[in-house]
């Protein structure tokens, strides 16, 4: 079992230290041709694969980079959107690399505030 956030949360619930242990050796990369074999969807600000396992990309992986350039969210580099970017043809071939989405800071917090209500409960 792997280990991949350590969360300190001080007794009123505030989330204190978080270390994120994050391993990118499940970052796939794979050029593809139009169209697409994988189904993506927007997620929380993130375009994630929908539907369709290749080659280590997973249901649930984030497109991280597009020809080399940094995927920020929903937009490329140049700012144009994922989606509508993979969806014209004139841009293939396509690099495209996959991985695990990191956990943004509103995630993180929810999660030390899950973990404050799972102690409570088992104080009581």
């Amino acid at each position: 079992m792997a280990i991949f956030s350590v969360f300190v949360v001080n007794k009123a619930g505030g989330l204190v230290y978080q270390l994120d242990h994050y391993a990118p050796r499940a970052e796939a990369e794979k050029t593809f041709s139009f169209p697409l074999d994988l189904v993506l969807r927007a997620h929380d600000e993130r375009v994630l694969v929908a539907f369709g396992q290749r080659d280590g990309i997973r249901v649930g992986h984030a497109v991280l980079a597009i020809n080399g350039a940094d995927v920020n969210g929903r937009l490329t580099a140049d700012g144009k959107d994922v989606q509508e970017f993979l969806g014209n043809p004139a841009n293939y071939p396509a690099a495209i690399r996959f991985g695990r989405p990191r956990l943004s800071s509103n995630e993180k917090l929810m999660l030390a505030s899950m973990f404050h209500s799972d102690q409570v409960r088992g104080a009581g």
